[in-house]
């Protein structure tokens, strides 16, 4: 009796431990890969160019492309997990960190367009800080439609900028066009930002944790 007792337990147990679908598993996998490429992408900044340029912005695209690839498949699927809802966003908002400090370094962002740089750092910290509260209180954060719309803006921009040196004899208007991109970035950041602020304020100062009271009607004596 104990035998089939115990293999009727391994048998759930090997139930409960089954590998979901290796599909069920790609958005993650190009999350993860997102991240991975950052650190060569920072690194093949110091590739003399032009060579060196067009590799960053193969690489950055590749990365870009992964960020709409997973969330598209997660949700093609219906296999929207935990752990992506935790490393799609710091995988994005590496690749975008990493991109502006480069380019800052490199002198491709320089004067005053280092504001709207800031600008976009400032919001994702921001916002990293807010959903992190927010997740201690159960509180799931959709993502809107203009918030996807400047991330489109940034990826442009920054891509832009990225190429601009290498295709500068040419084009050279591109660095100028990447330069207004990033400050129409900066301005849908701040919008978002401001946006997402006023939305969860409630939950941030524990408006919706503090019990209503009720309204006691109060009759006149007889």
């Amino acid at each position: 009796m104990n035998i089939f007792m115990k293999r009727a337990s391994a048998t759930r147990a090997l139930a409960v431990l089954e590998l979901a679908p290796m599909g069920d598993h790609i958005p993650n996998l190009l999350t993860l890969t997102r991240i991975a490429l950052t650190p060569l992408f920072v690194a093949a900044f110091w590739i003399e160019m032009p060579a060196g340029r067009w590799l960053v912005f193969a690489l950055f695209v590749v990365a870009a492309c992964t960020d709409y690839a997973d969330g598209w498949i997660a949700r093609r699927r219906n296999v929207e997990s935990r752990l992506g809802q935790m490393l799609d966003p710091i995988a994005d908002k590496l690749l975008i960190a990493s991109a502006l400090l480069m380019l800052v370094y490199m002198d491709d962002i320089r004067g005053f367009v280092i504001i709207p740089a800031l600008i976009i750092l400032a919001r994702e910290i921001l916002v990293s800080g807010m959903r992190e509260f927010l997740a201690t209180i159960s509180v799931q954060v959709p993502v809107s439609s203009i918030s996807k719309f400047k991330t489109v803006a940034q990826v442009v921009a920054i891509a832009m900028l990225i190429v601009a040196p290498a295709i500068e004899h040419v084009w050279g208007w591109v660095h100028r066009v990447g330069i207004l991109a990033l400050w129409a970035a900066a301005a849908l950041t701040i919008y978002t930002g401001f946006s997402y602020a006023m939305a969860n304020l409630a939950h941030v100062s524990g408006e919706h944790a503090r019990p209503r009271r009720k309204a006691v009607e109060v009759k006149d004596a007889p």
